[in-house]
């Protein structure tokens, strides 16, 4: 079986080479001669007629015994596979656990999970929820609207003028580093006290609400003052929102100039590094202020650029990327005489996570060389954004060029490509200090609806990299009501806590008119958003009633997920939404993508699959049947599924009606509960009780017993009817704990578990009781104690027959240690109830073998010995073998000559001959014996899969110069400071700037990003895992064959062993080392290329839909306003008393602030 090339971590197979199958029992098979160096008289032997052969074909080291024939190795499976079934037959209890079922009929009900009535019922209540919140937010934006419309612009406004709750402040006044990082007095901030809300899990004030200026910005500037002192206005707003619906949990205004109030007030999270948390880069004002982009970043790389101004270059590329969400499409090009792509990508591809760093990782390999040639670069700009043959956003298009000036103004391109209808915007950026004529470059912009801007510094680059959001918001606004539309965004991190979120976001508009003749005005005042906890919408799924392997998800248009089973992101970056693809939280195959595309599509659907599964330990591989239904959830981007296996069709109820809720008594007087008290452990076996809500105030802990004991404190107050509770779940708990309890009586109690060389024997049902027998054997349980969340549980369901987990084991830790016979191998199977004829799987049962004893017994069911034979030690035959006789070899006999092993259908040892291999029981086959898992690999015994985890968590990596933030500074060279250029130049001016940059932010210089916005515990970071799990393959019958490794060869036989998840493998053991092969590997892997080649992925772009609106042209928006800054050249003996002013080490005059939007706030 050939091995797929991989791009990650693959591991190719060596030179193994196998022979075909040889049924019957003849003699076995030899050597291909044509193997590797067989030795002069190999060749030899085929000569010899095949009755000759026989005396030879026996084990080394054994000659009077030959490798087992085909009939005796079957015979020995047969034998393990009664010894399997009478074990379980006599202690699992299945027979005996559906009569129990049967006669206990009246205490339980039958119920029906109909999918397609139960998904468009959640799709209702999301609905219904989200509806809730985006009437708030239609409010509040109305409100705004207004409250800016009335509000009388102040130009002598003073920070005392304005009283507000500063959140940043308490983290400000005990700095940890003695920065003084703010400007201005303490003075207008107000000081709350706050009480712990677990809906928000913070301490909140519902009083007040609360402003985070970033720290980019002089929160004493006209401009912010006067943002402050109409949004004043919002806290009532807010509060009366709360009034209405109580359930709402952060309502935010992002301002356009930055500030950010928030509803209820809470301290900000200040983090360990500078705070470089700015709403307008969030994900979900990303999304409510502008369409959709296609956008073309090109950036001039001629030799005029310096190394400063490049570095400048490379920064604001990066933190541009930043400004672009999941419904953006981009690629960045290099241009000097000619433009090239920075990257692999050749085209416009979307703007997520893993296509964003490709681009930051290859921006910063640009080198400066060559001369300036704009045309080079609009041209491939035009090209790009003409091609039709990709995906991509179709909405607002756009070119953005860095450059440190030029005089070419390239018109003929423009003509050529975007005039007159000026489709394309541009927006030009002038990067570093310089003595350029701008005036080209303010020409480019303002010709083609575009802005320019200056970035002469390090301080300049958050800004204006992000104020183009402005520009596209214009056509926005000029639509008016048409454009108030509400968006859901994708799921993302929340910063002040809260954790997974969604928001509904809403563009507030500016409604006053401008100018002498009454002009609308076209800027966006900010976005508001109101959150919508993940925890909040998984709470109106059903739980419980769609058993273990039943589950509720829901997709976006990009075919994210918001609601999975599978969506645990090990680590957040505040900086950047949680996008798992649905494909990527199941194993993909055409199937899921067809039912995939249906659900982006917004239709309904119904379709039964066969599919592979991974297990929840993800060590195994499962083939499966899944009945998927799916429906939009309407007035939102959300598409609903619903996931069921056959057997969860129907499900059990509790009926406890007649004997139980009629006596007014509490729980705890009940019939059956006083199973659940630990003193009745001793002769009913330890009870382990799922961690579920059963009632609001029942205390939570990861300890079961701790927990065991609150639910049984509570139970002595509740009432069965009682409405702080589940009665669901509470009733299915009491019901499960009886029958359970009644299969101790009539089937375990009477029964010698050390007969057997058993550790242990258990139940486990979908009411949430785990019930393990005897008591003791409970110290040694590692299981989880939720049976839904136990690999075991969900694997027996899906699985026919008797499924065996051995001890996990991994590869970097030390073997078992065998004391005491603690060490075990769980052995389970479902209970399959048929009541009429609706068919279900209540419950699992299963027994816990002692390995060691077990390894023994392996031995003389795989040897020659009768059933009657008494246990003796080696040497010990059946048959007296001589030089003169011909016997076969036997798995305890024989054990220095021949291996025999069990393994599961993950390719983990369960049993072996071997006693030196018992302690290494639990661990991928392939790390005890790598020779012959390839051989059983290349022969159709097992086949791998593999899939990437894109939610894993790594250690940090060493300090990179990728990021927001420069990581060092532009040091000169001697060259430099006798180069009159340089300083003719202003990069001196350039220079000192980032050095006093440095020394007021001194933290961010060394900041990595995600460290410096995210929580100061963050340790790890996102990364992507892949991950390789084996699983049986199409060969069923019994199998012989040979690896052909010369003189190393071996024979081998093998058989799965019926109604178990077991292959049973006999082979001779390795004559000597000297055959290598490749091992295959199953332990996780890091991929330091984040995943598959994304190179290859982007060609192969996943259907996806982008919002249905559009707003990027429209008739009345007036484009003058396009950027403006200094054109004149500096004057000479102006920058040689400059320098003097330096070198002398006298603080310069403050340098005029970079024109931006800000200024134009002012009404």
């Amino acid at each position: 079986m050939a091995v797929p090339a991989r791009t990650c971590g693959a591991s190719w197979p060596g030179p193994v080479r196998t022979a075909h199958p040889w049924p019957g029992r003849g003699p076995r098979p030899f050597p291909d001669p044509r193997g590797p160096a067989s030795g002069p008289a190999r060749p030899l032997l085929l000569l010899l007629p095949p009755l000759l052969l026989l005396p030879l074909l026996t084990a080394p080291g054994a000659s009077a015994y030959s490798f087992p024939q085909q009939h005796t190795m079957q015979y020995w499976a047969r034998r393990l596979e009664q010894e399997i079934d009478g074990v379980m037959r006599i202690f699992g209890g299945v027979q005996q656990l559906r009569e129990i079922y049967k006669d206990n009929r009246n205490l339980f009900e039958v119920q029906e999970n109909e999918p397609q009535k139960l998904v468009e019922k959640v799709a209702g209540d999301i609905e219904s929820l989200l509806d809730r919140k985006v009437q708030a937010l239609k409010r509040l934006a109305d409100a705004a609207e207004n409250f800016q419309k009335a509000h009388r612009w102040q130009d002598n406004i003073k920070e005392e003028d304005i009283m507000y709750y500063d959140a940043k402040a308490d983290a400000e006044l005990d700095d940890p580093e003695g920065e003084d990082v703010e400007r201005g007095t303490k003075t207008s901030t107000l000081r709350l006290d706050f009480m712990e809300d677990p809906n928000f899990k913070n301490k909140v004030n519902y009083s007040y609400t609360a402003v985070q200026i970033p720290t980019d910005i002089y929160k004493g500037s006209t401009v912010i003052l006067n943002e402050l002192n109409w949004t004043e206005a919002l806290e009532n707003v807010f509060i009366e929102n709360r009034r209405q619906d109580p359930t709402l949990l952060w309502q935010v205004f992002g301002s356009a100039t930055g500030v950010t109030r928030y509803y209820p007030a809470t301290p900000w999270r200040a983090p360990k590094k500078i705070d470089l948390y700015d709403v307008r880069r969030r994900p979900w004002y990303i999304q409510g202020a502008s369409s959709p982009k296609d956008m073309v970043i090109i950036v001039d790389v001629s030799g005029s650029v310096s190394g400063l101004t490049l570095k400048l270059m490379k920064t604001s590329v990066c933190e541009m990327l930043d400004t672009l969400s999941d419904d953006d499409y981009v690629n960045v090009a290099s241009f000097n005489e000619k433009a090239q792509p920075v990257s692999c990508f050749t085209h416009l591809v979307q703007a997520n996570v893993r296509n964003k760093k490709v681009f930051k990782e290859a921006v910063q390999g640009m080198v400066a060389k060559g001369t300036t040639g704009y045309k080079a670069g609009f041209e491939y700009a035009f090209d790009q954004l003409q091609n039709s043959n990709i995906t991509r956003a179709n909405c607002n298009k756009m070119i953005m060029m860095f450059t440190d000036g030029g005089e070419d103004r390239v018109q003929d391109v423009f003509e050529k490509y975007n005039w007159p209808n000026r489709t394309v915007r541009v927006f030009t950026f002038s990067v570093g200090q310089h003595n350029y004529d701008v005036t080209p470059l303010q020409w480019m912009a303002c010709t083609n609806k575009g802005y320019y801007f200056e970035i002469p510094s390090i301080g300049a680059i958050r800004i204006n990299t992000q104020e183009y959001l402005d520009v596209l918001g214009r056509p926005m606004v000029l639509a008016g009501k048409e454009a108030k539309q509400v968006q859901w965004t994708n799921v993302y991190e929340d910063a002040l806590g809260l954790g997974l979120v969604v928001t509904g976001t809403l563009p507030v508009f500016n409604l006053t008119q401008d100018g002498p003749g009454e002009k609308k005005n076209q800027l966006i005042l900010g976005v508001m958003g109101i959150d919508v906890a993940l925890n909040d919408i998984k709470r109106l799924t059903p739980n419980y009633t769609l058993g273990a392997n039943g589950y509720v998800f829901a997709i976006d248009l990009n075919g994210y997920v918001l609601l999975h089973p599978n969506l645990k992101p090990q680590t957040t970056n505040f900086r950047e939404p949680v996008t798992l693809d649905f494909l990527d939280a199941e194993l993909e195959d055409e199937n899921k993508e067809e039912i995939r595309r249906s659900m982006i599509d917004g239709n309904k659907g119904h379709k039964q699959i066969r599919t592979l599964v991974k297990s929840l330990d993800e060590r195994y591989i499962d083939e499966v049947i899944r009945n998927y239904t799916w429906v939009p959830i309407r007035s939102t981007n959300y598409s609903l599924g619903l996931v069921l296996p056959p057997y969860s069709t129907f499900y059990l109820q509790a009926n406890l009606s007649d004997q139980i809720l009629q006596v007014k008594l509490p729980i705890s007087k009940l019939k059956d509960f006083e199973f659940l008290l630990p003193s009745s452990f001793e002769s009913e076996g330890h009870v382990f009780i799922a961690p579920r809500e059963y009632c609001k105030d029942l205390n939570a802990s990861d300890n079961n017993t701790e927990f065991l004991k609150n639910f049984i404190e509570l139970m002595e107050k509740v009432t069965p009817d009682s409405k702080q509770c589940n009665n669901f779940l509470l009733h299915n708990l009491i019901l499960d704990t009886g029958i359970t309890q009644q299969l101790v009586e009539r089937v375990w109690r009477d029964q010698d578990l050390n007969t057997y060389s058993l550790l242990a024997v258990f139940a486990a049902t979908d009411g949430g009781i785990t019930r393990v027998f005897p008591n003791k054997a409970a110290e040694d349980w590692t299981e989880n104690p939720e049976p839904f969340h136990a690999s075991f549980y969900r694997r027996s369901l899906d699985n026919h027959g008797y499924v065996f987990k051995p001890p996990h084991q991994d590869s970097l830790l030390r073997p078992l240690e065998l004391e005491n016979d603690t060490v075990g191998v769980l052995v389970s199977t479902a209970v399959e109830l048929s009541l009429g004829r609706r068919t279900l799987r209540p419950a699992v049962v299963g027994v816990k073998l002692d390995l060691e004893a077990w390894a023994e017994k392996f031995k003389v069911l795989a040897s020659n010995r009768t059933h009657q034979d008494q246990p003796q030690k080696p040497p010990f035959s059946a048959q007296q073998c001589g030089p003169n006789s011909h016997c076969e070899m036997d798995c305890e006999v024989n054990n220095e000559d021949l291996l025999c092993v069990l393994i599961d259908d993950g390719g983990f040892l369960v049993l072996s001959n071997q006693n030196h291999q018992w302690d290494q029981v639990g661990r991928f086959f392939s790390e005890v014996d790598a020779n012959l898992m390839l051989a059983l690999y290349n022969n159709s015994f097992y086949t791998r899969k593999e899939s990437y985890d894109y939610q894993a968590a790594c250690a940090p990596q060493p300090p990179g110069n990728l990021g927001a933030a420069p990581r060092g500074v532009f040091v000169p060279t001697i060259a430099d400071f006798l180069n009159l250029a340089w300083w003719t130049s202003a990069a001196a001016w350039s220079l000192f700037q980032q050095l006093l940059y440095g020394l007021i932010y001194h933290s961010w210089f060394q900041a990595d990003p995600a460290e410096a916005e995210g929580s100061p515990e963050t340790r790890e970071s996102s990364c992507v895992m892949k991950q390789t799990q084996y699983y049986f393959g199409s060969v069923n019958a019994s199998y012989n064959a040979i690896i052909d490794c010369g003189n190393c060869s071996r024979l081998f036989h093998a058989q799965r062993l019926t109604n178990t998840n077991l292959l049973f493998v006999v082979a001779e053991k390795p004559l000597c080392s000297q055959c290598e092969a490749g091992r295959l590997l199953q332990k996780e892997t890091h991929c330091p290329a984040d995943g598959p080649e994304q190179c290859e992925l982007v060609q192969r772009p996943r259907y996806r839909r982008g919002p249905h609106i559009c707003f990027d042209y429209n008739a009345t928006e007036d484009t003058s306003d396009c950027g403006r800054g200094a054109s004149f050249p500096p004057s000479l003996g102006v920058l040689v008393s400059l320098q003097l002013l330096l070198l002398l080490g006298l603080p310069p005059r403050p340098q005029p602030q970079v024109h931006s939007f800000a200024a134009s706030r002012r009404l």
